[in-house]
């Protein structure tokens, strides 16, 4: 067994953001989908074109939220791996 002692925030903080523009891109493309549904269901042209904006904006809101947030889990493991150890895992070799 291995042990993780720590990890490195700023690497992990970078995960995390890259995470977040995953999902935010998801989330955005369906929050499109159905802003512009509802938009031209209803006649407002606006809730379309707000719909498309979410394609853009939701991605740099989630990175900027993933990379706060895994910045924060990753100075957490570590000040709590350093107290009760950290994460064992089974390594194979190659």
């Amino acid at each position: 067994m291995q042990e993780i002692k720590s990890i490195d925030i700023m690497t992990w903080a970078k995960i995390h953001a890259l995470f977040g523009i995953v999902f935010g891109l998801i989330y955005g493309i369906m929050v499109a989908f159905m802003g512009t549904a509802i938009g031209l269901s209803r006649g407002m042209p606006v809730i379309g074109a707000l719909g498309i904006l979410s394609i853009v904006i939701f991605p740099i809101i989630w990175a900027i939220f993933g990379f706060i947030c895994g910045a924060i889990m990753a100075l957490l493991y570590n000040f709590f791996a350093g107290k009760i150890g950290g994460v064992q895992v089974d390594l194979a070799p190659k």
